[in-house]
């Protein structure tokens, strides 16, 4: 294999070349195969690189290559909502950036930057496991099998020390908290799974337009609003719905941020346990033209509404964005969880260390939306079936394609630069930004 097969725009047209043939055009064209410059110095001016590594140290080169992938899928996606509505365009940066600048986040080695998930030694393998709710620290003793101490992290630590990583994280899954097994080894490019699954649940439209589309959203926290939030933009009318008795996370815990993603959209709040409830929220979802939702397959099981089991008109589009996809419909994943079981951190030694923030939901987000553009522009009329961690093990396919040699140093003044000898040029490593996106 040629490391031209696993640059990122030879990805990203992997990910669309799967299901496009079977629409009604022969294939998606082609994408540019020309390297767009040094991926190393444009990780660097991303944002991202600053959020990776430990604090008393260099920040990470390692995930520049999985940065050039989202760089050409961000220009793909401007290409295809303009084929299918008003063409956004995205700074690739501030996609994974965003809620790091607003927040004020720092990278921090194996404690995420949200501080909210943890890389942790297995006797066999390193693992990633979040504590993000009052739940998931109830549930460490269990975990555990012993009442353990008020440390639950030093607990979760010296079990793991002593048990396989696969047992120690089936165990955390069995109880909802999320965790992975770091993949430390990513497959090849044609070995690695796809990021999405494509199947039909009702005929195709000649097209499907974005513009004046209507968008139920029924997720939360991050990947799944970023991807309607990219929709909003493109011209569709986006209703935000939430339970009255569990509203998004990042609505409470979050405010800023959840209002940075959801500007401009509608917003509905419908009890979910009542029948005058589901009654809404399947009017809702019938009138759509575009459902995401991110919840377990049995959640809307449990009110009659999952996609398999209703009857879709011509052109309908259902997201589904999980952890593990539709085929795991038990498995529990974050952004920084998902992003360690996609294989995706950087490398300080032997150690690894998180990528920015939680960036296994931006990453989603921005996969979700270049999928449901390019169904749109293609008469739509299926399901997409996202996994958070297949996403990220795409991602991190691609090598570099710049054949310089790369060293970080000390800018001065508390800063870091790269320099790159193919080109010449150096980088200074920038802060992460919010500017530049959709909401």
């Amino acid at each position: 294999m040629t490391i031209e097969h696993r640059m990122p725009s030879a990805i990203v047209s992997r990910w669309l070349n799967t299901w496009w043939p079977s629409t009604s055009r022969d294939a998606i064209p082609t994408l540019d195969h020309s390297a767009p410059g040094c991926a190393v110095l444009q990780w660097a001016g991303s944002g991202g690189m600053e959020l990776t590594g430990v604090s008393s140290a260099a920040p990470l080169i390692s995930p520049a290559a999985a940065y050039g992938v989202l760089d050409v899928a961000v220009g793909e996606l401007a290409r295809l909502t303009g084929l299918a509505g008003d063409a956004v365009h995205l700074d690739a940066g501030a996609v994974i950036g965003a809620r790091a600048a607003l927040r004020g986040l720092h990278r921090n080695g194996q404690i995420s930057a949200g501080g909210m998930t943890r890389l942790i030694r297995a006797a066999d393998q390193w693992i990633a496991i979040s504590l993000c709710r009052p739940d998931d620290v109830a549930s460490v003793p269990a975990i555990i099998g012993d009442r353990g101490t008020d440390d639950p992290w030093q607990d979760l630590t010296d079990f793991a020390a002593r048990t396989a990583a696969s047992d120690v994280v089936d165990q955390a899954q069995l109880l909802g908290v999320a965790a992975a097994v770091l993949d430390a080894s990513p497959e090849h490019a044609e070995q690695a799974p796809l990021p999405f699954q494509v199947t039909d649940i009702a005929s195709r439209t000649p097209t499907l337009a974005i513009s004046g589309a209507t968008v139920v959203d029924l997720s939360s926290l991050w990947a799944g609003p970023l991807c309607g939030g990219v929709l909003n933009r493109a011209g569709a009318r986006v209703i935000k719905v939430e339970s009255t008795g569990r509203p998004d996370g990042a609505r409470i815990g979050d405010p800023v941020f959840f209002e940075w993603l959801h500007r401009g959209q509608e917003f509905r709040a419908v009890d979910f346990t009542s029948d005058e409830g589901r009654d809404q929220l399947a009017h809702l979802i019938d009138a759509a033209d575009i459902v995401i939702e991110a919840s377990r397959p049995r959640a809307l099981e449990r009110l009659g509404l999952s996609p398999d089991r209703l009857t879709h008109r011509p052109g309908k589009i259902w997201v589904s964005i999980t952890g593990g996809g539709r085929s795991r419909p038990m498995q529990v994943n974050f952004g920084d969880d998902a992003a360690v079981g996609g294989g995706l951190v950087g490398w300080h030694g032997d150690q690894p260390a998180f990528c920015a923030d939680a960036i296994a939901d931006p990453l989603s987000g921005i996969t979700a939306a270049l999928a449901t553009a390019a169904a749109a522009e293609a008469g739509g009329g299926v399901l997409i079936d996202l996994s958070m961690v297949d996403t990220v093990a795409s991602f991190t396919t691609a090598e570099l394609a710049c054949p310089g040699e790369h060293v970080v140093r000390d800018d001065g003044g508390g800063g870091w630069a790269v320099e790159c000898s193919h080109e010449r040029r150096h980088s200074p490593v920038r802060a992460p930004t919010a500017s530049g996106l959709p909401c």
